[in-house]
């Protein structure tokens, strides 16, 4: 395993959850961590906890879904430290309305423009920093929503997480030979603020038997620590109290009319 001590990271949905996870973790380990999303109480709130903790983090506000503004931010991040190792692609977002029957197309929009748009605009970015340096690691998180088609993440979150999915093997196809390298951590069920969008949001109870924002944190550690000669296309992790393999009334589909 190597260090990331020194490495420039750059984590977009820095704010909460797994980004907020996967931030302090690399700020811990002695990467140098650039926070960004759209609440900035929130991204400082993250930002201090790693500088009282002795690391080094700073805030960019950004609404992904903005390209120029994603290009600006990449700007300043190279004119400030030359250079940009890793990119946590970690920014989404999920609608309640995520069946056919009360879809909207604004709905669809905003899940698009935000998981799959946003993650296009910070991946283009930052590879036209990396590919001149000829190294560096992104790790889009994902999710197994990306993996398979289901009933509790809804069509909108599955398609923008297939999409994700397909972008990350093909920033590994395309420059590969260029040291660069791409994940796509697929995660099921976490216990974040998302899972309050959900129509039906989960107990208390099935909460703490799930993925914890913490252990993705940890995993993004990881990933950014493997060799540069290890690329670890796909990552896929899930509660051993696994809903979809138990059954839960979220899966079941309501077909009254």
């Amino acid at each position: 395993m190597q260090s990331v001590k020194g490495k420039i990271a750059w984590v977009t949905g820095a704010g909460t959850g797994i980004g907020r996870a996967g931030a302090v973790a690399l700020g811990a380990a002695g990467a140098t961590v650039i926070l960004s999303g759209r609440r900035v109480p929130e991204l400082e709130a993250a930002a201090k906890r790693i500088n009282d903790a002795g690391g080094a983090a700073i805030v960019e506000q950004l609404d992904i879904a903005d390209g120029d503004a994603v290009d600006a931010v990449v700007g300043r991040i190279t004119e400030k430290y030359g250079r940009l190792d890793i990119l946590v692609n970690s920014a989404g977002l999920n609608r309640p309305n995520r069946r056919w029957k009360t879809m909207e197309r604004e709905d669809w929009d905003i899940v698009i423009d935000v998981n799959l748009t946003g993650a296009f605009n910070c991946s283009l970015a930052a590879l036209r920093v990396m590919r001149p340096q000829r190294d560096g690691l992104i790790i889009n998180v994902s999710s197994m929503a990306g993996r398979r088609v289901g009933t509790v993440s809804g069509f909108a979150y599955a398609a923008s997480k297939h999409g994700v999915n397909a972008m990350s093997e093909s920033i590994n196809i395309e420059n590969c030979h260029l040291g660069i390298r791409a994940c796509a951590l697929c995660p099921g069920e976490v216990a974040t603020e998302i899972m309050d969008k959900r129509p039906n949001p989960p107990s208390a109870e099935d909460r703490a038997r799930m993925i914890q924002e913490d252990d993705i944190g940890e995993t993004i550690l990881f990933i950014s620590q493997t060799p540069a000669n290890v690329c670890l296309n796909e990552v896929l992790i899930t509660p051993t109290w696994n809903r979809g393999y138990i059954g839960s009334a979220e899966h079941a589909i309501d077909r009254t009319e």
